[in-house]
């Protein structure tokens, strides 16, 4: 069978996507995701997006890791179905939809799209990291040398140790740069390994910056290996309230396969 697909990329993060609204896409088939997202002999992505039909808003997005699996959300993914609906005549410049963690509204202008992610009421603060979830679960530590470091075999130490186990969480590294910029470097579960950009993680260093009080900010610039992306976010008492990720979504090519 010949499938149509297009290849999107947000801040290096990559995706492999396909319009699924005839439902024409086997969800079950993990094997054959995995070989879509392979670099050597598939198309090469971190993951795997469908865009379909949704009864009540402008579509669904179905997001699954490079291993095949569905898996929680998806920032930068989020960010590249709203230029695929645009690309595909489905939403103008304003887009509602539906992902595994809810409801989600964006906005698309020219490259630039500017998703709405969760709201966040709980972030456990430990002596050497802060965890929450912003879609995803997201562990977040300083470490200076971070040009330097070996992110996979730290962030696998981390990502399948204590207290995240078989579960596992993702793993974030950080350095301050400025008041407003921070550098992160992100270890992936599902990939396992660095991607270039991490959608829901820049938006889990964001928060913890401000909640463990390294910034007052509330508009943040977090420099990726991919580019840059934004943050921005309202405090009510322990929450954070109109959580808005914000950066490029950019079609790199399309084909079959």
């Amino acid at each position: 069978m010949t499938q149509a697909f297009y290849k999107y990329q947000g801040t290096g993060n990559d995706f492999v996507m396909i319009d699924n609204r005839h439902q024409s896409f086997d969800k079950n088939n993990t094997k054959h995701i995995a070989f879509l997202c392979d670099r050597r002999f598939g198309i090469g992505a971190d993951g795997l997006i469908l865009l379909e039909n949704h009864a009540e808003y402008d579509f669904k997005m179905v997001y699954f890791n490079a291993d095949g699996n569905e898996s929680s959300m998806c920032g930068n993914g989020g960010r590249c179905i709203v230029a695929l609906a645009k690309h595909l005549g489905v939403i103008e410049k304003k887009a509602v939809f539906e992902a595994i963690d809810g409801v989600h509204h964006a906005i698309i202008e020219n490259d630039v799209v500017k998703l709405e992610m969760q709201d966040v009421n709980m972030i456990e603060k430990h002596r050497n990291h802060v965890f929450l979830n912003t879609g995803s679960p997201h562990h977040v530590q300083f470490e200076d040398a971070i040009d330097n470091f070996d992110i996979k075999t730290k962030g696998a130490s981390i990502r399948y140790g204590e207290p995240y186990n078989e579960a596992g969480s993702n793993v974030n590294f950080v350095k301050k740069i400025s008041d407003d910029t921070f550098r992160v470097r992100t270890y992936e579960r599902g990939v396992e390994d660095e991607t270039l950009s991490c959608g829901t993680g820049v938006t889990a260093v964001a928060i913890a910056m401000h909640y463990t009080g390294e910034t007052d900010n509330k508009y943040l610039n977090l420099d990726v290996e991919g580019g840059k992306l934004q943050v921005s976010f309202d405090k009510e008492n322990e929450s954070y309230k109109n959580v808005w990720l914000i950066g490029p979504a950019k079609l790199v090519f399309k084909g079959k396969i």
